[in-house]
């Protein structure tokens, strides 16, 4: 193992032995690659007697939750695993931080590409594919909401009771929870007081729990690279128990208008030929079966909601001098944005 790359928070020598307990196959790890991409989160590919693993942990400066994050998502693809929500299947989970300074899981290597980080050829020269992708990503985030989360042994992962309820004022209390830190004016956005009001009256009652990805956009899924279907949903840290239909949600508010733009929106180009948000929804239904584009506008003005006060929060921080400013006015700018594209949306309904 010594011809290995050095990737800080990760023992090549403990991995190994942690693998030969777990009744993985057995010999020295004969390549390791560290991969990029958009999480904080520590990714390698490497190989060992012919078969490649991904491992994943948290970063090296842990938040507090970091390694239980690591755990919640080994246990929810543990759960995928047979159903057919295209997912990183998972190999094997080490909840042990000792091991190599944090939790972590191996789990299968995906064959796709992630569309945020460049179109291949084929895509980016057929419209038809590209707007297939969208369809794929609302069936795909359908798929996962019919997943049955007690049967696949999720009873527990999540407070499922009250989630939809809870959600408009614990976000209003942490956009004000923002005014302690030092230096920031407080919340300076227009419309912010009429989109709560609007989401607390217009609560649907009839929702159903399920599987909730948590951070359902363009970025956190990868595509095949010979057509237009999902690969994997990936990037499982803010999955829960809650209502499935914020998924929905937020791939609708993080979705671009026609042209490729709008506050918030993942960036792909070139993006003619890409679904609109209707047919997202139409997609959605047709695969779930179940009629959503009644209650549509509200998951997609609670995810403007949640999103513009999570950008919010950087905005916060670098006024305090805790991020950088030139990010922290580009997120306050998306957060002006996006209370912007609520209000409208809510006037033209």
């Amino acid at each position: 193992m010594s011809e290995l790359p050095e990737i800080e928070g990760v023992d090549f020598d403990a991995v190994a032995e942690w693998m030969d307990g777990e009744g993985l196959e057995r010999g020295p790890i004969e390549r390791a690659e560290r991969l990029t991409g958009g999480s904080q989160n520590i990714l390698v590919r490497i190989e060992r007697a012919g078969r490649s693993y991904v491992l994943r942990r948290p970063p090296i400066h842990k938040r507090g939750n970091s390694d239980e994050t690591m755990r919640r998502e080994a246990r929810v693809l543990a759960a995928l695993a047979g159903s057919d929500v295209p997912h990183p299947g998972l190999i094997a989970a080490c909840a042990d931080e000792q091991v190599i300074g944090g939790a972590f899981y191996l789990m299968e290597p995906v064959d796709g590409f992630n569309a945020t980080e460049g179109l291949p050829s084929l895509h980016a020269e057929r419209p038809e594919l590209r707007h297939r992708m969208g369809l794929a990503m609302a069936e795909g985030a359908a798929r996962l909401a019919a997943v049955d989360w007690q049967s696949a042994g999720l009873a527990g992962f999540g407070k499922p009771d009250g989630y939809l309820e809870r959600q408009v004022g614990r976000w209003w209390s942490q956009l004000e929870g923002y005014s302690q830190l030092e230096g920031y004016p407080g919340p300076e956005i227009p419309g912010a007081e009429e989109v709560a009001r609007w989401l607390e009256s217009h609560l649907p009652t009839d929702w159903m729990p399920g599987i909730l990805h948590g951070d359902f956009h363009l970025a956190n899924v990868m595509f095949e690279g010979s057509s237009g279907e999902l690969a994997a949903i990936i990037d499982w840290e803010l999955s829960t128990i809650g209502d499935p239909l914020i998924d929905l949600g937020w791939l609708l508010a993080t979705w671009p208008n026609d042209d490729g733009t709008g506050a918030g929106a993942i960036a792909v180009q070139p993006w003619e030929g890409f679904a609109t948000r209707r047919e997202l929804v139409e997609a959605y239904e047709a695969c779930s079966g179940r009629p959503v584009a009644h209650v549509a506008d509200f998951y997609f003005v609670l995810a403007c909601y949640k999103l513009g006060i999570l950008l919010e929060g950087t905005h916060a921080r670098a006024c305090a001098g805790k991020a950088p400013k030139a990010i922290g006015d580009l997120l306050h700018a998306q957060t002006l944005g996006l209370f912007a594209r609520a209000t409208e949306w809510m006037a033209s309904r």
